[in-house]
């Protein structure tokens, strides 16, 4: 048994040395990778040196580091955070990301009360300075982002890790059961799994997390609400672009959805002449090319970034800011989420449940394949069955023609929303016993 043991770590060792030596070797792709999404933001090329741990003077020492890896991890981090700066005000917080808009979006949320860098590529050597630089406390990882080489230098310093909000879908499961001894050593060096239901729990347990380092929290993206501050915010800029107009948003949307949503919005036209679209592109780099396709469409539009009021024969407004979304919610009357026509799993429908409004959606929607079950059950989400224009005209007609319906609905979601909170408080009492001396 001694020797069976012993020849299992060396397989693993030699396995995590495999994985850090092609990481090396990739880099000049990821800097290619890098330098050609710098072409429509500039923002990748900036900053290289935090992604190889050189942070010097951006962190504090001694503090927790919670790392969400882009906008909507970090949304969901956004309650965490705050009740970890008003719970434990004497130690620092260094969040990290790993794209551009979800640092654009930590420093809008936090300004100067949190740090912000980049987390370093999964290499020992940035790794290692990096944690050098730090010295965390305590290390939160957001949902899933399991990197051997953090892991493994964590344990080695003695620093506890735990992923918070952790999901596991069944696809990646599978895929990381082909690599099952490496992740029977791996798993176990992480402190705390918190997941978001029991089906994530079991997963991670079959692929080598011990019953007792797993935990249940539930989903912390339903622990948002919209503030009275943001809600007069909302009546005051509805009142300001259409007191008498329906408004339906497409928000978080990529690229082949936008000809789609624009198609289907020609057609509603012609039942409601006056209606307006809020068209928000999920990604700030395709920004103009929205521009232009909108433009080519002949539709009559307007900037958000220009803060111009739309006149009554604008038809589109393109949501072109970051840190709106919320608020452009909540001047709509229904809300379509992006990224679910195609198949990338869609995006986080609860920012529009919480303002009470109906949601629609299309077929593709795995990324938050529990979150839409249950809206769908309680008749908060209408599902589009296909990329048909037809289909999705069809349900926002259903809709736009009956507001009785548009308030059942929206009650519905956000009644889901409503019954589903607590999981920060109940992921703030798992945290407490590594923060509390």
């Amino acid at each position: 048994m001694p020797f069976l043991v012993t020849h299992r770590d060396d397989f693993n060792r030699m396995l995590l040395r495999l994985y850090q030596l092609l990481f090396y070797l990739i880099q000049p792709l990821i800097w290619l990778r890098l330098l050609w999404r710098s072409r429509k933001s500039s923002a990748y090329r900036q900053r290289w040196g935090e992604r190889y741990g050189f942070c010097a003077g951006k962190v504090a020492a001694n503090g927790i580091l919670l790392h969400s890896v882009s906008v909507g991890e970090t949304l969901a981090a956004i309650p965490l955070i705050k009740a970890l700066l008003h719970r434990y005000p004497d130690l620092p917080i260094t969040v990290t990301t790993m794209t551009p808009t979800g640092s654009e979006r930590v420093k809008s949320a936090f300004s100067d009360n949190v740090h912000h860098v980049y987390l370093p590529y999964d290499l020992p050597c940035a790794v290692n300075r990096f944690l050098n630089q730090l010295n965390p406390r305590l290390v939160i990882i957001m949902e899933t982002e399991l990197w051997p080489t953090l892991i493994n230098a964590l344990y080695r310093r003695s620093i506890p890790l735990i992923i918070a909000n952790a999901r596991l879908s069944a696809r990646s499961a599978a895929g990381y059961k082909k690599i099952n001894h490496f992740m029977r050593t791996t798993l176990p060096r992480i402190s705390l799994i918190a997941a978001q239901n029991q089906e994530d729990a079991e997963r991670f347990i079959s692929l080598g997390a011990a019953r007792s380092q797993v935990s249940v929290m539930g989903n912390l993206k339903f622990d948002i609400a919209v503030t009275p501050e943001l809600a007069a915010r909302t009546v005051t800029l509805r009142r300001q672009w259409a007191p008498r107009r329906l408004i339906w948003i497409a928000a978080s949307t990529h690229a082949g959805e936008e000809v789609l949503l624009l198609a289907a919005h020609r057609k509603l036209l012609q039942n409601y002449p006056t209606l307006l679209l809020i068209l928000v592109p999920r990604h700030p780099e395709r920004f103009s090319d929205v521009i232009k396709m909108v433009q080519k469409a002949g539709f009559s539009y307007r900037l958000r970034s220009e803060n111009n009021r739309p006149s009554d024969t604008t038809q589109v407004v393109i949501g072109d800011t970051m840190g709106e979304l919320m608020l452009l919610y909540g001047v709509a009357d229904i809300a379509f989420v992006g990224g679910s026509l195609i198949k990338l799993g869609g995006h986080n429908p609860l920012e529009a449940a919480a303002h009470a409004i109906p949601i629609l959606m299309g077929p593709h929607t795995f990324n938050f394949k529990d979150i839409c079950a249950k809206l769908t059950k309680a008749k908060g989400l209408i599902n589009v069955t296909d990329a048909d224009v037809l289909s999705l005209v069809q349900q926002a007609n259903f809709l736009l023609r009956d507001e009785k319906r548009r308030f059942e609905h929206g009650y519905h979601a956000f009644d889901v929303l409503r019954e589903n909170q607590g999981a920060l408080q109940r992921l703030l009492r798992l945290l407490a016993p590594y923060l509390s001396s």
